[in-house]
């Protein structure tokens, strides 16, 4: 070997030790991520409670037919998830519900479905789940089997446990095109998975999973026909939430529609409308994941803005 490939090889084993040692580094980072996070626990009624940790919130109920859980968040909180339902009283998981496909809403269910929990979901949940994801530049591999929902529904079921019906209802397209609203009809509470951001950041509406931002306010009409003043209702993300909560985010998704689609029938850019600041003045984070610009081109794209 003459010097300059002796130079290039050592180029390339430096570069190769470099890459090695900056995806070690990712790895770490995101097991100190995972690490740090604590799940807490918010008791709803005696048998339903909500935990929120990194990731979407998680609905438990729980009684003498078993452990239900709503969504997992992700693979390496499962053994922090499942402590937390046993801190509750509560037997192992035996029925799990994802509410979408998102991986921080099923990034637990390999997990759980090895330990025996039986998975249920819409059925674009599946579809999506086994076959590679893609929404820009982000690529979402296949699931393994064990994390795939083996019941799967279009318009709902019904699970009678622990003395009261646990209604999934299947939406119409909103967040995606596989969104599950839970209602446990006894003890008064809703989950709506991401169909429901509360306060935290402006809706996610995944364009890329058949979302359609229309959907967002029909999941809500939903919701809210089914709710009175006492219901607790549990976001996607934030806080829970009352009707009232609910009734202001439909409020502001429908006005944003409106203002946008109003100044697109004028003939205005998207520059132009973003530039009229539609989503101002609703009480919303506007640092969240979805920032107010972000959420005004969801709505002009999914109403058909080039």
């Amino acid at each position: 070997m003459n010097f300059t490939n002796k130079s290039i090889a050592l180029s390339k084993i430096g570069m190769a030790i470099a890459l090695g040692s900056a995806a070690l580094g990712t790895v770490h980072a995101q097991e100190d991520r995972f690490a740090k996070v604590e799940i807490k626990t918010q008791q709803l009624t005696p048998s339903v409670s909500v935990l929120f940790g990194a990731g979407g919130n998680i609905g438990v109920s729980h009684g003498e037919d078993g452990t239900i859980l709503i969504d997992d968040q992700f693979a390496p909180l499962t053994a922090k998830i499942q402590a937390a339902v046993a801190n509750l009283g509560a037997s192992p998981v035996k029925f799990l519900i994802n509410t979408h496909w998102h991986g921080d809403h099923t990034g637990g269910n390999e997990n759980l479905g090895n330990a025996g929990a039986v998975i249920m979901a819409h059925d674009n949940v599946r579809i999506r789940m086994v076959s590679e994801q893609r929404r820009g530049d982000n690529i979402t591999p296949p699931s393994p089997k064990a994390a795939l929902p083996v019941v799967t529904y279009a318009e709902g079921l019904k699970l009678h446990l622990n003395g009261e019906e646990v209604r999934a209802i299947g939406l119409a397209p909103a967040h995606t095109d596989g969104d599950t609203l839970i209602h446990w009809t006894k003890s008064n509470v809703i989950h709506m998975g991401d169909t429901f951001f509360n306060k935290v950041t402006f809706p996610f509406v995944d364009l890329s999973s058949g979302g359609d931002v229309r959907g967002v306010v029909a999941a809500a009409d939903k919701a809210l026909a089914l709710a009175n003043d006492d219901t607790k209702i549990i976001p996607g993300h934030g806080p829970v939430a009352t009707k009232a909560d609910l009734q202001a985010y439909r409020t502001m998704v429908s006005e944003i529609i409106g203002k946008v689609e109003t100044a697109m029938a004028d003939g205005k850019s998207l520059d132009e409308i973003k530039a009229m600041k539609p989503a101002a003045g609703y009480g919303v984070a506007t640092d969240g994941f979805i920032k107010p610009d972000g959420f005004v081109e969801t709505v002009y794209t999914s109403l058909g803005g080039k």
